[in-house]
């Protein structure tokens, strides 16, 4: 359960690390100068990249280890499967920095071609953001479906700890 928390701290740190810069004034200008928080690539870094890397990669880690460890004190229960706190750990914590990266990256590379007006260039760049996106998000929501398919199988189990 280490793992958890040890995620859930560096994801706060990267968030806290990420919302310190995002207002310093030169950033600051230079994100509402692409749309932030409203929309435009601005949009990608804040509110969306800053937000998830503190929501998902922080909160819902932890909340995850914890409803890990917790269960089997509340319920009596054995948790279903290790093997599948494993997976729901690796697949949540992939998506979570593989989505805030991607936010990130297409957040810079779209706002410095919006600001050099070359509107051309920054389509042909977002035409790959829908399909990276998903694909973060689709390993996010595999770690959420594992982690509740644990949950219910070890809720379901008939089996007490001894």
């Amino acid at each position: 359960m280490i793992k958890f928390l040890l995620v859930s701290t560096i994801s706060f740190f990267f968030g806290a690390m990420h919302g310190m810069l995002q207002v310093i004034p030169s950033i600051r200008a230079w994100l509402d100068s692409i749309g932030s928080p409203y929309g435009g690539p601005g949009h990608m870094i804040d509110p969306l990249a800053h937000a998830h890397i503190n929501l998902i990669g922080g909160l819902v880690i932890l909340a995850m280890g914890t409803m890990y460890y917790l269960l089997p004190i509340i319920s009596g229960k054995t948790i279903y499967s290790l093997r599948l706190i494993n997976h729901s750990f690796w697949w949540t914590t992939i998506g979570v920095f593989y989505f805030y990266a991607t936010q990130v990256v297409f957040g810079i590379l779209e706002g410095n071609l919006l600001l050099d007006n070359n509107l051309q260039a920054m389509a042909q760049v977002h035409r790959f953001y829908g399909p990276i996106v998903a694909s973060s998000g689709m390993i996010m929501a595999t770690g959420f479906c594992i982690y509740l398919a644990n949950v219910l199988f070890t809720l379901k189990n008939k089996d007490r700890n001894p």
